[in-house]
């Protein structure tokens, strides 16, 4: 019997509530929206269907910037992100999704296809890279595996988080968190948008490296590397 095709889906999440930093996905970066920033640096990971998946408060004020950045507009629960998540997928008939966030303008393409290709080989259910930047990094899974955490689990935090059940349950499910290239280890260094401080940082490693493209990772690695190293062991 011949093998169903695998249909991805990058799936980015993002709304415009945010208790510690109002508003953080449409704060400037290099005079753009972060979440334009995320979008055009996600459009080089290889897929079916690029979707913004967002909830009935925040589809307003994304919908012009997703058409405009070529991502489909979905909108879901605001809480419940796991069914969000569950409904995109049935919506866009996607069998593996790509999961990332608009808390992370330095996301990395690179690493998101090399997750890709692993996880393919692997015939994992959920795999992401572990020692890279946080913030670079992606989720990949397979459909199949969030519907089941959709429907078994019953813990807030799980539908909130979307993948913690799967990662909670590694004797069931296919789990790997694979060690990311060595070329760009630097478990301590952070580049997610949460707070002010990470905000002026970020605008600060704008300032330093962008310019109208997505930052590369070993160029952003060099960078944190000299102004963030690790801590001598």
């Amino acid at each position: 019997m011949a093998r169903s095709r695998v249909k991805i889906g990058v799936f980015l999440q993002a709304r415009i509530g945010s208790t510690r930093l109002p508003g953080k996905a449409l704060l400037p970066l290099a005079g753009r929206p972060c979440l334009e920033i995320v979008m055009h640096a996600l459009h080089r990971v290889r897929a079916d269907v690029h979707a913004l998946l967002t909830d009935e408060e925040s589809t307003p004020a994304f919908r012009s910037l997703a058409k405009a950045s070529g991502f489909e507009l979905f909108t879901g629960p605001a809480q419940d992100v796991l069914a969000r998540y569950c409904l995109a997928a049935n919506e866009f008939q996607v069998t593996r999704v790509v999961r990332a966030t608009g808390d992370n303008p330095l996301v990395s393409a690179e690493l998101a296809n090399r997750n890709l290709r692993l996880h393919e080989r692997l015939h994992a259910d959920l795999s992401r890279f572990r020692g890279a930047p946080l913030g670079t990094g992606v989720e990949v899974v397979e459909t199949l595996a969030l519907y089941a955490a959709n429907m078994l689990s019953t813990d807030p935090y799980e539908h909130e988080h979307v993948t913690p059940y799967l990662l909670r349950r590694q004797e069931r499910y296919r789990v790997f968190e694979l060690p990311c290239p060595p070329s760009l280890l630097h478990p301590t260094a952070a580049v997610t948008l949460d707070t002010k401080d990470d905000y002026e940082r970020i605008q600060r490693i704008f300032g330093d490296l962008y310019h109208g493209k997505p930052v590369k990772i070993r160029r952003l690695h060099r960078w944190l590397l000299k102004n963030d190293p690790p801590p001598a062991v």
